[in-house]
């Protein structure tokens, strides 16, 4: 009798209930899992940090936009600021400007070396170096980068505002 009385009293209501709590469940989850799908494999926002691309990027900090198709793709020229996954620590992301491709005969001195060396970057890999030469790690120290180690081409910055707009 009990039973009966509560199902006639709050069944209604109860399914009603449950049935909008799965809806906003359900398009909640879908949500986010666009949002997943589009930071990871098309664009999303990356803070960089430290000196190696001053002036292009503050030591401080930036947002940026990360374009993540071109890597995919293979449309990455000479002259792209691009995100990569470390070669000496996989748990670090660097930020460094492309300076050769495959096939590519990259000339370059060490800051506290006179002489100046000459590499070819090999198939399947590419050339990085900061911008402030004399402070970056980058292909002068650890040679070639293989291109599957990179993220995404930066194409915008978000932050600073006063810095706002697209990266060459």
């Amino acid at each position: 009798m009990a039973w009966k009385l509560a199902t006639d009293i709050g069944g209604l209501p109860w399914k009603n209930f449950a049935k909008e709590a799965w809806e906003r469940v359900s398009i909640t989850v879908k949500f986010l899992c666009a949002m997943h799908v589009t930071s990871n494999y098309i664009c999303g926002p990356q803070l960089t940090m430290g000196p190696s691309m001053l002036p292009t990027l503050n030591m401080s900090g930036d947002v940026l936009l990360v374009e993540r198709l071109s890597t995919r793709f293979g449309n990455i020229k000479h002259g792209d600021l691009v995100i990569a996954c470390s070669t000496e620590n996989p748990k670090k992301t660097i930020c460094k400007r492309v300076m050769g491709l495959e096939g590519d005969r990259v000339d370059f001195s060490m800051a506290n070396q006179g002489q100046s060396q000459s590499v070819v970057v090999p198939k399947g890999h590419v050339w990085l170096q900061g911008d402030n030469l004399s402070i970056s790690r980058d292909s002068r120290h650890f040679g070639p980068v293989p291109y599957g180690l990179l993220q995404g081409k930066i194409i915008f910055r978000i932050w600073p505002i006063d810095g706002f707009g697209f990266l060459n």
